[in-house]
């Protein structure tokens, strides 16, 4: 089954790091990616730029409304994915339990719904 586990962290914590801590930080996220590939877990995955870049989209009422920006007032913000495919639910919890991001903000784990599926 397919989980996707969102990385939730405020972003200004990397830019604090010094030079050397922010070269860990990366270097553990990409000796987790490569723990994913493999286990032949990983189905896909990638950073995201900080929500300052993002734009929201909503209908109302047939009207297209466009917000720039963060759309949530919140420290943490989604930084990035990993989608997976593993057996169960406690297994996806068990990669979560791994990932650099669970150490400094929290990895959300949801199970994939499939646009295929009723």
């Amino acid at each position: 089954m397919e989980y996707l586990l969102m990385i939730h962290a405020d972003p200004a914590g990397l830019q604090r790091l010094r030079d050397a801590e922010r070269s860990t930080a990366l270097s553990a996220y990409t000796a987790y990616t490569e723990a994913l590939q493999q286990a032949g877990v990983l189905r896909g995955g990638n950073r995201l730029r900080t929500a300052d870049m993002a734009t929201t989209v909503r209908v109302r009422d047939g009207k297209t409304e466009l917000l720039d920006g963060p759309y949530a007032e919140t420290r943490e913000q989604l930084g990035g994915y990993y989608l997976i495919d593993v057996p169960d639910l406690d297994a996806a919890l068990a990669w979560a339990a791994r990932c650099p991001g669970a150490s400094h903000g929290a990895v959300e784990v949801r199970p994939v719904w499939s646009v295929c599926e009723s």
